[in-house]
């Protein structure tokens, strides 16, 4: 059982670290807090029965890492939002980019085609 909940941990910390590294970094904490609930766990069984306590450390160290990492990036990295009259002035222009090709594609119907279509209409409705 202990073995389960310290396999468990290293797991848990394992993937915190990974995620604290990505730009999905918020999302470190809950492989980090389940990480230290297994290695709690696998820390009281091991205390009971004297088992050695290196890889139970190691699982405390390596999500102590990834919350370092990810309360570092929570707070010093800052979202920068570009300049918004620029992008504003871009989605205009691609509008208006939108517009002239949409005039250039004007498409001419030929009446004659108009008849022939409203032709078939009636005569599928006398069927």
């Amino acid at each position: 059982m202990r073995r389960l909940f310290i396999v468990l941990g290293f797991i848990s910390a394992v993937l915190a670290l990974i995620i604290a590294v990505t730009p999905l970094s918020q999302i470190a904490y809950v492989p980090a807090v389940a990480a230290l609930i297994f290695a709690l766990i696998a820390f009281y069984m091991a205390k009971q029965k004297q088992y050695p306590k290196k890889s139970i450390q190691l699982i405390f160290l390596l999500t102590f890492i990834a919350l370092v990492l990810t309360t570092y990036k929570s707070v010093f990295n800052v979202a920068e939002v570009g300049n918004l009259d620029e992008l504003e002035l871009k989605e205009e222009a691609s509008i208006e980019d939108s517009k002239e090709l949409l005039e250039e594609l004007d498409l001419e119907i030929d009446e004659s085609e108009l008849e022939i279509e409203t032709e078939d209409l009636e005569g599928l409705q006398e069927e």
